[in-house]
């Protein structure tokens, strides 16, 4: 399943992590991350998929 969660996380960051750890503090801190820049977005996704 992390494997899913990795590939959404790529091509819509905040459903990665939305996948992850539902609507929260990262959920949101996601979307203002993917709003300001992609790649900040992409990041912070995978590095909460794989702290879990």
């Amino acid at each position: 399943m992390d494997i899913v969660r990795i590939l959404c996380a790529i091509f819509l960051p905040p459903l990665g992590v939305f996948l992850q750890v539902g609507i929260g503090l990262q959920f949101w801190l996601n979307i203002i991350l993917t709003l300001l820049g992609y790649i900040p977005g992409i990041i912070h996704a995978i590095w909460v998929i794989a702290r879990r």
